[in-house]
């Protein structure tokens, strides 16, 4: 296999350059608690929709919440929340998404700052809104390190539809065989593939290896491990 020659390098926000539970475990929880309004029924119920372990405060690994975007999680509450509106559900996810508790993956600053060393560009597409991902990048120090930032709701789609991945590539003028996604999810990889693009997973959400390994050059444990990659991959 020859090594690639990469120039960018676009990554999921979630699980990628946050980890995953640690940000939004807490976060679900109180939500779920929010909006249960001390009815234990309805507190089950929701924990159900989103497919969370009330008992261990965590999602379990296959809950579409993980890859999916602030509308499809405020259309799993309203099927449990007669009355409420998607759209209302959706407008208080995202406001309240925008202050959840962030923990990085690895120290962002440094390791960004040295993949900008290296020429290369650097790049945000998640499933979260836009608004939200700008908040938490700014709350990280980090906004402006990205040459684009975009989510479910900027206009290019949603992964696993490789739309949203092309747009970074036109927008930064590289060709999609010269970048690397970046992701925790096969929902990151399987749009990383049909743009053409390389694929990178990592074990920072919750996806096991063997998971995303069918839809990765190659997994790694953490973002931080990706320079060494580039290194030995520039050296084939």
């Amino acid at each position: 296999m020859i090594g690639p020659r990469i120039e960018a390098v676009l990554f999921d926000k979630d699980g990628t350059l946050f980890d995953f539970g640690a940000t939004w475990n807490a976060f679900a929880a109180g939500l779920i608690e929010h909006l249960a309004e001390g009815d234990a029924g309805r507190r089950r119920a929701l924990a159900e929709a989103l497919v969370f372990d009330l008992e261990t405060g965590s999602f379990l690994p296959h809950s579409p919440v993980i890859a999916g975007t602030n509308r499809e999680v405020a259309e799993l509450l309203a099927r449990v929340l007669p009355g409420r509106e998607v759209g209302a559900l959706e407008a208080l996810i995202v406001r309240e998404a925008a202050t959840a508790p962030l923990r990085e993956a690895v120290a962002l600053v440094p390791f960004l700052a040295g993949l900008a060393a290296r020429g290369l560009t650097l790049g945000v597409m998640t499933n979260d809104s836009e608004s939200v991902a700008r908040a938490h990048l700014r709350t990280a120090g980090i906004e402006g390190m990205f040459d684009f930032v975009a989510g479910a709701d900027s206009g290019h789609g949603a992964k696993p539809s490789p739309l949203p991945l092309l747009a970074f590539a036109r927008a930064t003028g590289h060709r999609p065989d010269r970048v690397v996604m970046v992701g925790d999810s096969l929902h990151d990889l399987a749009a990383g593939r049909a743009a053409g693009m390389w694929t990178a997973g990592v074990l920072t959400g919750m996806a096991s290896a063997d998971v995303l390994a069918p839809l990765a050059d190659v997994v790694l444990p953490d973002i931080g491990h990706l320079t060494g990659w580039l290194s030995q991959a520039a050296r084939r």
